[in-house]
């Protein structure tokens, strides 16, 4: 059985914000294909259904972002979800706003969510989609700017990112995820005619 994760904060003043947009996506996709998060399990709100010929339990963890790494460890040990079957969505500031990225494990980097999962699950081994929220703005603290909401300007950018995660995660449960990494870590560089793979 596989998870899909994604991470944010519950509550609906924190429903639009930029660091929601692991929530947002998978009540995205969820609603695509007519799952709808109406358990209360493994401390989320979640619903488990068949895609792609695979079981998978999506969830949206209401333990508040940091402390994301509880409701992770239920669907990990409760749920049998093993850690390579386990796939997160969360935001990134350190990818511009419209693109992602797509690991097969790593460090958590500064991410509170994903520190907190690590410290939890006491692993790096597990898949993750990460979508750019960046770049922070000057002179703005980083955590007024992931918890305001995205602007008129931004949402054409988040609507261009939002398929794209979603095909990353259909190459990722299809056992694509070198595919998924070569088409979405890799962007032109305009300013010198070379690639670098992000």
């Amino acid at each position: 059985m596989w998870a899909v994760v994604g991470l944010g904060n519950p509550g609906k003043q924190y429903a639009e914000t930029r660091h929601n947009i692991g929530f947002l996506f998978v009540k995205r996709i969820a609603k695509s294909w007519a799952v709808k998060l109406r358990r209360s399990i493994f401390l989320s709100k979640a619903e488990y259904s068949t895609i792609r010929g695979k079981k998978i339990l999506f969830a949206l963890p209401q333990t508040y972002m940091n402390n994301s790494g509880a409701a992770v460890r239920e669907i990990t040990t409760s749920g049998h979800v093993d850690s390579e079957h386990l796939i997160i969505v969360y935001d990134d500031l350190d990818i511009p706003l419209g693109d992602i990225r797509v690991r097969p494990e790593g460090s958590a980097g500064s991410h509170k969510g994903m520190i907190s999962i690590i410290e939890q699950i006491k692993t790096t081994h597990f898949p993750r989609i990460r979508v750019g929220i960046g770049p922070l703005r000057e002179n703005i603290d980083a955590a007024e700017y992931v918890l305001s909401p995205f602007n008129k300007e931004e949402k054409p950018k988040l609507e261009n990112a939002l398929p794209k995660a979603q095909d990353a995660l259909n190459l990722i449960l299809d056992g694509q995820i070198k595919q998924a990494m070569n088409k979405y870590n890799t962007r032109v560089q305009e300013e010198n005619g070379g690639t670098s793979v992000q």
